[in-house]
């Protein structure tokens, strides 16, 4: 079956977060919060439609008794719009490629609006379902019933736009890239590390300089942009402020090699080698926090 990604909300405030249920999570402020590995299956995304499929939800709509009370912002229909933009970049799609068979909203799904017939329709009553999931049949309160094409179409526009700075002959479109002011090190595990500062202040160490320090088994899968983690001792940290795509870099994310694949950190791509932020690396790090 061709792979797919599924645009949902999730009926809560503009700050939920947990995992196993969707692989990124936007807020209502934009952040992307990257749970689990875009290259493995989560079992209960999307009824009937878990394999080979991707699942990206807002976190909105969970007003009581109006939902609308807590709607989509516009940040986080341009991140979920950027994000979906990426994977099928990722996947080496083209805009043609975005479809309502390869990219969908739940109310969508749920009526089998791809004209596969996977289930009952339990979407919205409006096209013919038990109105159980409606997810971005609107965008706004009282909106046309369009959601679905609204967003494909701001996903075409994403992928019309030029490729993230940090590659080859790729010139920046947006803010300028994150910049290191300053190399220096500091002492862990009563080693030196050899780290950058950014203007900012935080410092950043290479991924294969403290995964040896903390003798932490990993493999570089380059295809996916992602370290592998073998280690039972690494945890994802959730932390609100994961690096974002603005930062100007393509990103990569570590991730364990077992299970449902959690992402435990998101680093840069700066001159072919994976960076990430020293403090978050320790936090997500049961050994370093011992350190």
């Amino acid at each position: 079956m061709t792979a797919t990604i599924y645009l949902h909300w999730a009926a809560t405030p503009y700050i939920w977060l947990r995992s196993g249920f969707y692989y990124t999570i936007i807020g209502g402020d934009g952040t992307l919060h990257h749970l689990h590995a875009y290259s493995i299956d989560l079992p209960a995304h999307t009824w009937r439609r878990n394999s080979n499929a991707v699942a990206l939800s807002c976190a909105c709509m969970g007003g009581r008794p109006d939902p609308w009370a807590i709607p989509p912002t516009e940040v986080q229909l341009e991140a979920l719009c950027r994000e979906a933009a990426e994977i099928a970049r990722s996947w080496g799609w083209r805009e043609a490629d975005i479809t309502i068979q390869r990219v969908m909203t739940h109310a969508e799904v749920a009526s089998n609006r791809d004209g596969r017939w996977m289930h009952d329709n339990y979407g919205p009553v409006i096209l013919g379902g038990t109105g159980e999931r409606w997810d971005f049949l609107q965008l706004s309160k009282s909106g046309p019933p369009t959601g679905g094409e609204e967003l494909r179409s701001r996903i075409r526009q994403f992928m019309a736009e030029p490729e993230p700075v940090g590659k080859p002959g790729v010139e920046a479109s947006g803010p300028a890239p994150l910049t290191f002011r300053r190399a220096s090190s500091m002492s862990a595990r009563g080693q030196e590390l050899a780290v950058e500062l950014e203007a900012n202040g935080s410092s950043w160490a290479l991924a294969a300089d403290l995964l040896n320090l903390y003798e932490i088994p990993y493999e570089w899968d380059a295809n996916r942009r992602r370290i592998l983690v073998g280690s039972l001792d690494v945890v994802p940290s959730f932390r609100d402020d994961q690096v974002q795509p603005d930062v100007g870099w393509p990103l990569f994310e570590m991730t364990l090699q077992n299970g449902n694949a959690p992402v435990i950190l998101r680093g840069i791509l700066r001159e072919n080698r994976a960076w990430c932020r020293v403090l978050e690396f320790l936090g997500s790090s049961q050994p370093a926090a011992t350190a």
